[in-house]
């Protein structure tokens, strides 16, 4: 309780002077409003304790903060999502007869007649012929299972010479492993696909009367991340040769051997994505890890790059920018993100004018979503243009109006600050208005950290952001990323290197296989 109750400081007798402190005070409190309304944000997308805390010694601090006021003076459904340039919401109104629901046609099939007992009218006695019949389809599920692969090699022998012909054993994907590609990828995709740590994994084939040890599981995943770090290369070589690539970073809780805590290490996302633009080049994701967020990591991830980089303001990306090659393009949803936090604090009329003229912005996007990108930034320039220089001046006066301490003074300096990189879009149609595709391929990494909590070292963070970068991009290309890896795992101890790029997710064809473990 030292640290908020504290014994008040004397106040000055001059007027002018109790006016300034009333001032500062206030923008104190709604700074420190603000913060709080943005970690109860946060709290459901993180679970860390120390975020509570933080919470707790605000509220201390400021008491019960004031109710909002009433919606009617900015209803919620007039402000745009930040995920905009999706498509449109569907319709809420229901049809009156729901359509029948068609399974997968590759789903095995289990017919089951219920035929009357006896083939004579009960009424009459008479026989009866067939009229037709009602099919209806329920959806069960097998239980995954286990099974043993007996690789039998016959031994030959001749009679006159003593020769001794015999097959060669084949390769498997860990040497002298007894470990099929099957179920590698089944652990794997199972961690890093639907997040479900080691030892649960432990749990779940226990039960099923296989006892794996998690040291086995962490071994067999370590051993596969080998066997694909020269796939990745190449996914990472197919990414840097992209004009255009959105990066972005996130925590990784690691832990730290000898100082009895975790530290923090940084998951890196490259994401080539073009398709909004109607290009049909494949889209992919590289995941790079470091240990710290020093700016030296991004220069060496993106070695050798020349094009357009979509990040958001890290000032570890700056370095890039320097000499030219890589142009800055800055993310419309971080700026709009300012304007939203204070929005939903007290509807401030200022951050509720803000959305609404960005949400114009992103209205135009939708109307231009997969066009070619000379069109794009064709329309861009006749219908955005206006309103971004519009957009400019009136930030420009609004920044007058407000306390240059202010949350507020705050949003509208990150916009003005980064306007050359915000509007760079404009002119560019290859450029999309945010960073919100690589926003999207942390999502995975971040449902991931709320279930196994932290990675065992620093090669477990190398070997989470090689396998992060296939599941993303076989999950980018439509492909199943389980048939995928299995796929890659049968092959690739046998497959030349210098070939390797063949094995990349779009260049490969998956036969989806008659029945499928759960």
């Amino acid at each position: 309780m030292s640290g908020v109750l504290h014994t008040p400081s004397p106040l000055p007798n001059d007027v002018e002077a109790l006016k300034q402190l009333v001032i500062d005070r206030d923008g104190l409190i709604a700074k420190l409003l603000a913060e709080v309304a943005r970690l109860k944000r946060w709290q459901f997308g993180r679970s860390s304790e120390q975020l509570h805390a933080a919470l707790a010694q605000l509220q201390l601090a400021l008491g019960d903060p004031p109710a909002a006021p009433p919606l009617a003076e900015a209803p919620q459904e007039s402000l745009p999502a930040e995920e905009s340039t999706q498509a449109s919401p569907r319709s809420s109104v229901l049809p009156l007869r729901r359509a029948p629901r068609a399974f997968p046609a590759h789903l095995p099939r289990e017919t089951v007649v219920h035929a009357p007992a006896s083939c004579t009218c009960p009424d009459c006695g008479s026989a009866m012929r067939r009229l037709g019949e009602d099919v209806s389809e329920v959806l069960d599920l097998v239980p995954g299972y286990f099974k043993v692969i007996r690789h039998v090699r016959p031994k030959l022998s001749c009679g006159c010479c003593a020769r001794v012909v015999q097959q060669p054993a084949p390769s498997r994907p860990i040497e002298r492993g007894m470990a099929a590609p099957g179920l590698l990828a089944q652990i794997i995709v199972a961690k890093y696909a639907d997040h479900c740590p080691l030892y649960r994994q432990q749990g779940i084939y226990r039960r099923s009367g296989v006892d794996l040890d998690r040291a086995t599981l962490a071994a067999w995943v370590g051993h596969a991340a080998q066997l694909l770090s020269p796939l990745v290369d190449a996914l990472g070589i197919y990414v840097r040769a992209a004009q255009k690539l959105h990066a972005d970073d996130t925590p990784v809780p690691v832990l730290d051997p000898g100082r009895g805590k975790t530290k923090t290490g940084r998951l890196w996302t490259y994401v080539r994505d073009d398709r909004p633009a109607a290009s049909r080049d494949p889209p992919a994701v590289w995941y790079r890890y470091s240990p710290d967020r020093k700016s030296e990591h991004p220069q060496a991830h993106l070695r050798g790059f020349r094009g357009v980089l979509q990040a958001d303001a890290y000032s570890g990306f700056a370095p890039l920018y320097q000499d030219g090659a890589v142009l800055e393009a800055a993310c419309w949803a971080h700026a709009r993100r300012k304007f939203y936090d204070l929005y939903t604090i007290d509807r401030a009329p200022i951050a509720t004018e803000a959305l609404q003229r960005i949400g114009e912005l992103y209205a135009i996007e939708r109307d231009i979503r997969g066009c070619l990108p000379s069109l794009r930034a064709h329309v861009r320039q006749q219908r955005a243009g206006p309103l971004l220089d519009d957009f400019y001046g009136w930030l420009t006066a609004m920044l007058q109006t407000v306390s240059a301490k202010s949350e507020l003074a705050g949003a509208i300096r990150y916009a003005l600050v980064r306007w050359p990189a915000l509007i760079r879009y404009r002119d560019d149609g290859r450029i999309e208005i945010d960073n919100n595709s690589a926003e999207r391929s942390i999502r995975p990494v971040v449902l991931g950290r709320r279930n196994y909590l932290f990675a065992g070292s620093d090669a477990g963070g190398e070997r989470a952001a090689c396998i992060y970068s296939l599941i993303g991009s076989a999950l980018l290309n439509d492909r199943d990323p389980y048939l995928y890896l299995r796929h890659v795992l049968e092959r690739i101890a046998d497959h030349p290197i210098g070939r390797v790029g063949e094995l990349l997710p779009w260049r490969v064809t998956l036969d989806i296989p008659v029945q499928r473990c759960a």
